[in-house]
Protein backbone atom coordinates (compact mmCIF):
# COMPACT_ATOMS: atom_id res chain seq x y z
CA UNK A 1 0.00 0.00 0.00
CA UNK A 2 2.89 2.39 0.67
CA UNK A 3 4.10 2.15 -2.94
CA UNK A 4 0.85 3.06 -4.65
CA UNK A 5 -1.08 4.96 -1.97
CA UNK A 6 -4.22 4.12 -0.03
CA UNK A 7 -6.60 4.78 -2.96
CA UNK A 8 -5.00 2.42 -5.45
CA UNK A 9 -7.30 -0.08 -7.11
CA UNK A 10 -6.80 -3.85 -6.63
CA UNK A 11 -5.50 -4.29 -10.20
CA UNK A 12 -2.67 -1.82 -9.62
CA UNK A 13 -1.77 -3.42 -6.29
CA UNK A 14 -1.75 -6.88 -7.88
CA UNK A 15 0.47 -5.63 -10.72
CA UNK A 16 2.98 -4.09 -8.29
CA UNK A 17 3.06 -7.23 -6.12
CA UNK A 18 3.74 -9.35 -9.19
CA UNK A 19 6.48 -6.99 -10.38
CA UNK A 20 8.39 -7.10 -7.07
CA UNK A 21 7.78 -10.84 -6.56
CA UNK A 22 5.63 -10.48 -3.44
CA UNK A 23 3.15 -13.10 -4.72
CA UNK A 24 5.77 -15.86 -4.72
CA UNK A 25 6.18 -18.19 -1.70
CA UNK A 26 8.47 -16.89 1.04
CA UNK A 27 11.10 -19.60 0.46
CA UNK A 28 11.31 -18.73 -3.25
CA UNK A 29 11.69 -15.04 -2.39
CA UNK A 30 14.48 -15.91 0.06
CA UNK A 31 16.36 -18.02 -2.51
CA UNK A 32 16.01 -15.21 -5.01
CA UNK A 33 17.52 -12.74 -2.56
CA UNK A 34 20.45 -15.08 -1.83
CA UNK A 35 21.05 -15.41 -5.56
CA UNK A 36 21.00 -11.62 -5.85
CA UNK A 37 23.53 -11.25 -3.02
CA UNK A 38 25.83 -13.82 -4.63
CA UNK A 39 26.04 -11.51 -7.63
CA UNK A 40 27.02 -8.57 -5.43
CA UNK A 41 23.58 -6.95 -5.64
CA UNK A 42 21.00 -6.05 -2.99
CA UNK A 43 18.04 -5.22 -5.16
CA UNK A 44 16.51 -1.86 -5.99
CA UNK A 45 14.62 0.61 -3.84
CA UNK A 46 10.86 0.38 -4.29
CA UNK A 47 10.59 4.18 -4.31
CA UNK A 48 13.66 5.49 -6.16
CA UNK A 49 14.38 2.40 -8.29
CA UNK A 50 18.05 2.96 -7.52
CA UNK A 51 20.34 0.06 -6.68
CA UNK A 52 20.58 -0.34 -2.90
CA UNK A 53 24.26 -1.29 -3.08
CA UNK A 54 24.99 1.94 -4.96
CA UNK A 55 23.18 4.06 -2.37
CA UNK A 56 25.06 2.30 0.44
CA UNK A 57 28.39 2.93 -1.30
CA UNK A 58 27.56 6.63 -1.45
CA UNK A 59 26.32 6.94 2.14
CA UNK A 60 28.69 4.60 3.99
CA UNK A 61 31.73 6.96 3.71
CA UNK A 62 29.66 9.65 5.46
CA UNK A 63 28.83 7.27 8.31
CA UNK A 64 32.48 6.16 8.43
CA UNK A 65 33.65 9.77 8.85
CA UNK A 66 31.14 10.34 11.63
CA UNK A 67 32.01 7.05 13.35
CA UNK A 68 35.76 7.71 13.19
CA UNK A 69 35.38 11.21 14.63
CA UNK A 70 33.02 9.99 17.37
CA UNK A 71 35.23 7.08 18.44
CA UNK A 72 38.36 9.25 18.50
CA UNK A 73 36.52 11.79 20.67
CA UNK A 74 35.12 9.07 22.95
CA UNK A 75 38.45 7.25 23.29
CA UNK A 76 40.51 10.35 24.07
CA UNK A 77 38.01 11.79 26.56
CA UNK A 78 37.16 8.44 28.15
CA UNK A 79 40.73 7.17 28.59
CA UNK A 80 42.06 10.48 29.92
CA UNK A 81 39.14 10.82 32.33
CA UNK A 82 39.45 7.18 33.42
CA UNK A 83 43.19 7.49 34.11
CA UNK A 84 42.63 10.72 36.05
CA UNK A 85 39.98 9.00 38.17
CA UNK A 86 42.20 5.97 38.82
CA UNK A 87 45.34 7.84 39.88
CA UNK A 88 43.32 10.12 42.17
CA UNK A 89 41.18 7.37 43.68
CA UNK A 90 38.87 8.63 46.41
CA UNK A 91 39.83 12.27 45.84
CA UNK A 92 37.96 15.20 44.30
CA UNK A 93 38.88 14.39 40.69
CA UNK A 94 37.73 10.82 41.13
CA UNK A 95 34.34 11.89 42.49
CA UNK A 96 33.91 14.57 39.83
CA UNK A 97 34.88 12.13 37.08
CA UNK A 98 32.48 9.51 38.42
CA UNK A 99 29.66 12.08 38.37
CA UNK A 100 30.44 13.02 34.76
CA UNK A 101 30.64 9.37 33.72
CA UNK A 102 27.27 8.53 35.30
CA UNK A 103 25.72 11.60 33.66
CA UNK A 104 27.15 10.62 30.28
CA UNK A 105 25.76 7.09 30.57
CA UNK A 106 22.33 8.26 31.71
CA UNK A 107 21.60 11.11 29.30
CA UNK A 108 19.68 10.12 26.13
CA UNK A 109 21.49 10.75 22.84
CA UNK A 110 18.67 12.78 21.31
CA UNK A 111 18.52 15.06 24.38
CA UNK A 112 22.29 15.60 24.35
CA UNK A 113 22.21 16.39 20.64
CA UNK A 114 19.44 18.95 20.97
CA UNK A 115 21.12 20.51 24.03
CA UNK A 116 24.47 20.86 22.25
CA UNK A 117 22.70 22.28 19.21
CA UNK A 118 20.88 24.83 21.37
CA UNK A 119 24.04 25.96 23.19
CA UNK A 120 26.67 25.96 20.45
CA UNK A 121 24.50 26.77 17.43
CA UNK A 122 21.69 29.04 18.59
CA UNK A 123 23.06 30.68 21.75
CA UNK A 124 26.83 30.91 21.15
CA UNK A 125 26.54 30.68 17.33
CA UNK A 126 29.85 28.85 17.08
CA UNK A 127 28.88 25.73 15.15
CA UNK A 128 26.35 24.94 12.38
CA UNK A 129 23.21 23.19 13.67
CA UNK A 130 22.85 20.54 10.95
CA UNK A 131 23.91 19.39 7.52
CA UNK A 132 27.26 18.18 6.19
CA UNK A 133 28.63 21.38 4.68
CA UNK A 134 30.29 19.65 1.76
CA UNK A 135 32.58 17.68 4.08
CA UNK A 136 33.74 20.63 6.20
CA UNK A 137 35.15 19.55 9.57
CA UNK A 138 33.17 22.16 11.49
CA UNK A 139 29.92 20.36 10.56
CA UNK A 140 31.31 17.16 12.08
CA UNK A 141 31.96 18.50 15.59
CA UNK A 142 28.43 18.50 17.02
CA UNK A 143 27.24 15.11 15.68
CA UNK A 144 30.53 13.41 16.57
CA UNK A 145 30.44 14.83 20.10
CA UNK A 146 26.80 13.81 20.55
CA UNK A 147 27.49 10.29 19.32
CA UNK A 148 30.65 9.88 21.38
CA UNK A 149 29.56 11.23 24.79
CA UNK A 150 27.82 8.02 25.86
CA UNK A 151 30.79 5.88 24.81
CA UNK A 152 33.24 8.24 26.50
CA UNK A 153 31.41 7.73 29.80
CA UNK A 154 31.53 3.94 29.51
CA UNK A 155 35.19 4.00 28.44
CA UNK A 156 36.05 6.21 31.43
CA UNK A 157 34.46 3.76 33.87
CA UNK A 158 36.10 0.72 32.26
CA UNK A 159 39.47 2.50 32.15
CA UNK A 160 39.25 3.38 35.82
CA UNK A 161 38.45 -0.15 36.96
CA UNK A 162 41.02 -1.74 34.63
CA UNK A 163 43.69 0.73 35.71
CA UNK A 164 43.07 0.14 39.40
CA UNK A 165 43.39 -3.60 38.84
CA UNK A 166 46.71 -3.24 37.01
CA UNK A 167 48.07 -0.67 39.49
CA UNK A 168 47.78 -3.31 42.22
CA UNK A 169 50.00 -5.76 40.32
CA UNK A 170 53.56 -6.51 41.59
CA UNK A 171 55.31 -5.31 38.41
CA UNK A 172 53.89 -1.79 38.93
CA UNK A 173 55.22 -1.76 42.50
CA UNK A 174 58.60 -2.92 41.16
CA UNK A 175 58.63 -0.16 38.52
CA UNK A 176 57.96 2.45 41.20
CA UNK A 177 60.61 0.93 43.47
CA UNK A 178 63.16 1.38 40.67
CA UNK A 179 62.52 5.10 40.87
CA UNK A 180 60.84 5.47 37.49
CA UNK A 181 58.86 8.69 36.98
CA UNK A 182 55.15 8.32 37.68
CA UNK A 183 54.17 9.17 34.08
CA UNK A 184 56.39 6.31 32.84
CA UNK A 185 54.74 3.91 35.28
CA UNK A 186 51.27 5.02 34.18
CA UNK A 187 51.63 5.29 30.41
CA UNK A 188 54.32 2.71 29.65
CA UNK A 189 53.73 -0.04 32.19
CA UNK A 190 50.11 0.33 33.29
CA UNK A 191 48.18 1.63 30.27
CA UNK A 192 49.24 -1.08 27.83
CA UNK A 193 48.36 -3.85 30.29
CA UNK A 194 44.98 -2.26 31.03
CA UNK A 195 43.96 -1.84 27.38
CA UNK A 196 42.28 -5.21 26.67
CA UNK A 197 38.82 -4.40 28.13
CA UNK A 198 39.10 -0.82 26.84
CA UNK A 199 39.85 -1.95 23.28
CA UNK A 200 36.95 -4.42 23.45
CA UNK A 201 34.49 -1.66 24.38
CA UNK A 202 35.88 0.71 21.75
CA UNK A 203 35.52 -1.97 19.07
CA UNK A 204 31.93 -2.75 20.01
CA UNK A 205 30.96 0.93 20.01
CA UNK A 206 32.75 1.60 16.73
CA UNK A 207 30.95 -1.34 15.12
CA UNK A 208 27.60 0.02 16.30
CA UNK A 209 28.47 3.47 14.93
CA UNK A 210 29.23 2.00 11.52
CA UNK A 211 25.84 0.30 11.53
CA UNK A 212 24.35 3.77 11.42
CA UNK A 213 23.74 6.14 14.29
CA UNK A 214 20.06 6.65 13.51
CA UNK A 215 19.20 9.27 16.14
CA UNK A 216 22.35 11.33 15.67
CA UNK A 217 22.16 11.30 11.87
CA UNK A 218 18.47 12.23 12.01
CA UNK A 219 18.93 15.11 14.45
CA UNK A 220 21.82 16.65 12.54
CA UNK A 221 20.65 15.79 9.03
CA UNK A 222 23.75 13.65 8.39
CA UNK A 223 23.34 11.75 5.14
CA UNK A 224 24.60 8.36 6.28
CA UNK A 225 23.56 4.73 6.63
CA UNK A 226 21.43 5.39 9.72
CA UNK A 227 19.30 8.06 8.07
CA UNK A 228 19.04 5.92 4.94
CA UNK A 229 17.88 2.91 6.97
CA UNK A 230 15.33 5.00 8.89
CA UNK A 231 13.91 6.35 5.65
CA UNK A 232 13.60 2.78 4.35
CA UNK A 233 11.84 1.64 7.52
CA UNK A 234 9.38 4.54 7.44
CA UNK A 235 8.52 3.83 3.80
CA UNK A 236 8.57 0.03 4.20
CA UNK A 237 11.22 -0.08 1.51
CA UNK A 238 12.28 -3.66 2.27
CA UNK A 239 15.30 -3.91 -0.08
CA UNK A 240 16.78 -0.85 1.63
CA UNK A 241 16.12 -2.24 5.11
CA UNK A 242 17.56 -5.67 4.28
CA UNK A 243 20.58 -4.14 2.56
CA UNK A 244 21.49 -1.88 5.48
CA UNK A 245 20.99 -4.69 8.01
CA UNK A 246 23.20 -7.04 5.99
CA UNK A 247 25.98 -4.47 5.56
CA UNK A 248 25.75 -3.58 9.26
CA UNK A 249 26.14 -7.23 10.29
CA UNK A 250 29.17 -7.72 8.02
CA UNK A 251 30.82 -4.53 9.28
CA UNK A 252 30.23 -5.52 12.91
CA UNK A 253 31.84 -8.93 12.33
CA UNK A 254 34.83 -7.33 10.58
CA UNK A 255 35.39 -4.81 13.37
CA UNK A 256 35.26 -7.52 16.03
CA UNK A 257 37.80 -9.59 14.10
CA UNK A 258 40.16 -6.60 13.99
CA UNK A 259 39.71 -6.06 17.73
CA UNK A 260 40.49 -9.72 18.46
CA UNK A 261 43.66 -9.51 16.35
CA UNK A 262 44.76 -6.35 18.18
CA UNK A 263 44.73 -8.23 21.51
CA UNK A 264 48.06 -9.84 20.59
CA UNK A 265 49.72 -6.41 20.44
CA UNK A 266 48.45 -5.24 23.83
CA UNK A 267 48.93 -8.59 25.57
CA UNK A 268 52.13 -10.47 24.54
CA UNK A 269 50.92 -13.55 26.44
CA UNK A 270 48.17 -14.05 23.83
CA UNK A 271 50.75 -13.89 21.03
CA UNK A 272 52.95 -16.45 22.78
CA UNK A 273 49.98 -18.81 23.18
CA UNK A 274 49.30 -18.66 19.43
CA UNK A 275 52.94 -19.49 18.70
CA UNK A 276 52.77 -22.56 20.91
Amino acid sequence: MGLVGERANPETISSIRKEIGAEKPFFIQYLGYLKLISKGEMGRSYYTNRKVIQDIKEKFPNTLRLAMAAIVFASCVGIILGITMAVSRGKLWDRLGSFLAIAGVSLPVFWVGLLLMLIFSFILRLLPPSGMGGGSFIYLILPASTLGINSAAYIARITRSSFLEVLSQPFVTTARAKGLPEWVVIFKHTLKNAMIPIITLIGIDFGSYLNGAVLTETIFGWDGIGLYALDGIMKRDYPVVMGTVLVGALVFILVNMIVDISYAYFNPQIQSLHRK
